[in-house]
């Protein structure tokens, strides 16, 4: 959908984008504060933000309850929610857009005006409890945050911060609330029709009764390799695995670029290096790998649930197709084939209001860089090989990383693992 985009400094010190897409019929909207978990006040209490993020849409200046303040929400169709990660909070919204001046009044009394009581604590504190219990029986939940942890992030596993949600009290909501959500601490993005509303939408916002404060720094964390571990779990049948490689910097633009395509060409599709060879060997039904980055540092991770007969084998595969890309065995016509991908899934990622909104939080949230979508095209299209090449080998020379698994096996097992992934960084790589 053609828009155009105009970022927004209000006098209250929030910033912003105003997105404008001509004829739209929605009008979508997220509200950022640098407020999850890694914000509350001290590790015993760590549910503190997770819960209050369940308190949001509760009682408030003008309504008694969560119950009447969904009522009034919904009562044409919108939908609200949010969520709470490692550095974020987030308040979405979607409205048809006959009524966006009503929900965004909506949004202003339940983020600016809550009324936290103890009624609500004690039950969004057991939907929590309900909700933590749910991810410890899912491996993959409980596998990556012992990840960051092994790595050195100062995170808790969810068992861990399972154990914390009968220490959170009102006043540690009420201290959480008031310290994060400030108005120099917020960031948000609206998206729909602006026409002849722009500036209507603005004194709106201006008009939230906010404090001033300032924008929280991101966390930083000392990373670092550890041994591969395993959770058991008796019970399984397989084996869920991350491998994560660290470098202690954020990558550039171009270099994430570089890995977006590399990571396509090993296991984007099931005709790729490894997910591909992979699947036609019956060696592993779904693959993953991804890179990310943070404010300080970025990672390259791997991920699949195995049998755990099949399990090394897939190794085998992901050490030698890795293997083959850092000593430049990687063909024009495979990084051209990723380019085109990556061009068609830009494109069609623009297709909704919501989408185009969170298109453009993903990285405005993160560090107030306003993408420019029309360009994305020719950074897609710049990727080389030699970036392709030296981005990978950086992540390989760092020997940052660390293997952990959940399942039936046994450490021994992970041991295995370990030493065919470690012939990777011990071995020098030649052009």
């Amino acid at each position: 959908m053609k828009h155009t985009v105009h970022e927004v400094v209000l006098k209250n010190g929030a910033r912003g984008l105003l997105i404008d897409v001509p004829g739209a019929t929605v009008m979508s909207t997220q509200f950022h504060f640098r407020a999850g978990n890694r914000y509350v006040r001290k590790p015993d209490i760590d549910q503190t933000a997770h819960i209050m993020e369940h308190m949001a849409f509760g009682a408030n200046a003008e309504f008694a309850d969560s119950h009447a303040y969904e009522a009034e929400f919904t009562k044409n169709g919108a939908y609200h929610n949010a969520y709470t990660s490692d550095n974020s909070m987030v308040y979405i919204s979607n409205c048809a857009d006959f009524e966006w001046e009503r929900i965004l009044q909506l949004k202003q009394v339940a983020i600016t005006k809550p009324r936290f009581n103890e009624e609500e604590l004690k039950s969004e504190a057991s939907n929590v409890r309900n909700e933590l219990n749910g991810y410890l029986n899912s491996h993959t939940r409980l596998l990556w945050p012992k990840m960051q942890q092994a790595l050195g992030e100062k995170t808790l596993t969810y068992p861990e911060a399972f154990k914390t949600i009968g220490n959170v009290t009102l006043k540690d909501i009420k201290e959480h609330y008031r310290r994060t959500h400030t108005a120099d601490n917020m960031r948000f993005v609206v998206v729909g029709k602006m026409y002849r509303r722009r500036r209507k939408i603005i004194e709106m916002l201006e008009s939230w009764q906010l404090p001033r404060g300032e924008r929280l720094s991101l966390p930083v964390d000392d990373l670092h390799s550890s041994e591969p571990f395993l959770i058991r779990r008796k019970e399984a049948s397989n084996i869920t695995f991350g491998w994560s490689m660290v470098v202690p910097r954020r990558l550039s633009d171009s270099e994430l670029d570089a890995m977006g395509a590399v990571n396509h060409i090993l296991t984007g599709t099931m005709h790729s290096r490894i997910f591909g060879a992979a699947r036609k060997a019956g060696l592993a039904y779904d693959l993953f790998s991804d890179t990310g980055y943070s404010e300080f540092s970025s990672s390259w991770d791997f991920g699949a649930q195995v049998n755990i007969d099949t399990v090394e084998q897939l190794f085998d595969i992901i050490v030698r197709e890795i293997g083959a890309i850092l000593r430049g065995e990687i063909t024009e016509e495979e990084i051209e084939l990723a380019k085109q991908y990556g061009l068609g899934r830009h494109q069609m990622g623009a297709q909704t209001v919501g989408q185009i909104n969170s298109w453009y939080t993903g990285r405005y949230f993160f560090d107030g860089q306003v993408d420019n979508y029309d360009a994305r095209p020719l950074a897609i299209g710049a990727v080389t090989k030699r970036r392709i090449v030296d981005t990978m080998r950086e992540f390989i020379e760092t020997n940052c990383w660390l293997l952990g698994g959940v399942g039936s096996g046994d450490k021994a097992l992970m041991d295995r693992l370990q030493e065919k992934l470690a012939t990777l960084f011990e071995q020098p790589s030649n052009t």
